[in-house]
């Protein structure tokens, strides 16, 4: 059950689930050399959740991947916005359609309140999408961290 009284974002999920959430980043970056990044907060400050990613697309430095590979899936929990924001390397082989169908399979789970699937599952599918546009190089280096971000 899903706790929305918590007050921080990194509180509303148990160990086990974020668990879950890092092995489907490890897993969605192990055929390619693009990244992903899941951040996730109580509120959104923005009105446009895309806009927020967009912001935090640029302080996390993820705009800075030698291919412009990079993907931030962003979730407001207690506002229930969320967002999916593809650097330009990415975006130009996927196209928008891509970004809305990903949206709209993490609503479903979502709507039937399983969090941790919908962003586990999306993160898998858009590791996919990077692993048939930019595959795993010998030398690639994990350009960024694993680990899921947890804003206020």
């Amino acid at each position: 059950m899903f706790n929305w009284f918590r007050n921080k974002a990194e509180d509303y999920f148990t160990p086990h689930q974020k668990n879950v959430i890092v092995a489907a980043i490890k897993q969605a970056e192990k055929q390619t050399s693009g990244e992903v990044r899941v951040f996730i907060e109580s509120k959104c400050s923005y009105v446009n959740a895309i806009d927020r990613a967009k912001e935090l697309f640029e302080k996390l430095d993820m705009h800075k991947t030698e291919e412009r590979n990079a993907v931030i899936v962003y979730v407001a929990l207690k506002h229930r916005q969320l967002a999916i924001f593809g650097d330009a390397g990415i975006y130009e082989k996927v196209g928008q359609k891509f970004w809305d169908e990903q949206l709209k399979q993490m609503l479903q789970h979502f709507n039937r309140e399983d969090f941790v699937e919908g962003i586990a599952t999306v993160v898998k599918e858009i590791g996919e999408a990077l692993h048939q546009h930019f595959p795993y190089q010998k030398n690639d280096v994990n350009e960024l961290p694993d680990d899921i971000v947890f804003g206020k």
